[in-house]
């Protein structure tokens, strides 16, 4: 097995469900080594948001420089960035660094609806952080949001936001229908190439904090072992399935509950 070592840059989550700590338990579970730079302390349960400690942007560049300057990075997760100092920090080491294998999940808003970016990053991001990741996977409110429309209710309409955020320069676009009214959750990627769709029967369950950090973090931990961005979809979903179907397995708090990242485990 080729030995995969994977970076996430995102901020905290004390509830072990989202953020940094759902990112390294989906890097173990896939067998991916897990690296970590930390943007922002969240005090953060099942049930929302408390507080958020920002932190220094030259802090998080510092992270960045610790890390890359001692271990080889093969792939890299972007999730929660905060503020516009902070992606503008990212941006500027992840430039010079020149990984492949970067993909960004637009954070915006937490499971629970508490913000976790700044309006004025949002700017920032379109700007400097797209034109140079892999993969980007917005959900229909960050799309919109990205492209300041309203989000999609159709398909047909998702695939439309997909092909703009394509123009901003990411080198593809991985769609998430979930917020679609549809017995199926369907995903559209998107490149240059190709648009595939994918779809998963809708789990039932109240326990889905943490899913698009999970499915961010798999698709960085897959893909330096795959050929291209369908296959590495494919495998990511397929593990971020079967997490949902087990979450209820879990006594983990009273609110919205994490999906379970060791479920072939345990």
């Amino acid at each position: 097995m080729t030995r995969i070592n994977a970076l996430t840059i995102a901020g905290t989550d004390p509830s072990g469900g989202a953020g940094i700590q759902a990112d390294l338990k989906t890097f173990s579970a896939l067998a991916a080594y897990g690296t970590s730079v930390i943007t922002a302390l969240v005090a953060q349960n099942t049930r929302g948001v408390q507080s958020v400690y920002h932190l220094e942007p030259g802090f998080v560049g510092e992270q960045i420089d610790s890390v890359l300057s001692d271990v080889r990075i093969d792939a890299v997760k972007i999730g929660m960035l905060d503020n516009a100092a902070i992606v503008e920090t990212v941006a500027g080491r992840l430039q010079r660094a020149g990984i492949t294998h970067v993909v960004l999940d637009t954070v915006m808003l937490a499971k629970s609806g508490d913000p976790l970016l700044m309006p004025d990053a949002v700017e920032s991001l379109r700007r400097l952080l797209l034109p140079q990741v892999a993969l980007i996977t917005p959900n229909l409110p960050e799309a919109a949001a990205l492209l300041d429309t309203r989000p999609a209710d159709s398909e047909q309409e998702m695939l439309r936001q997909g092909r703009a955020l394509l123009e901003y320069g990411c080198g593809a676009v991985l769609m998430k229908g979930g917020h679609l009214d549809n017995e199926e959750s369907p995903d559209w990627l998107i490149t240059r190439d190709r648009e595939v769709r994918f779809t998963t029967p809708r789990i039932v369950t109240c326990n889905t904090h943490g899913t698009g950090c999970t499915l961010s973090a798999a698709l960085a931990a897959l893909r330096p072992r795959h050929h291209d961005w369908e296959t590495t979809v494919a495998a990511a979903k397929h593990y971020l399935t079967q997490a949902l179907a087990q979450a209820d397995t879990l006594e983990v708090g009273e609110g919205i509950g994490p999906v379970h990242h060791f479920h072939a485990w345990w």
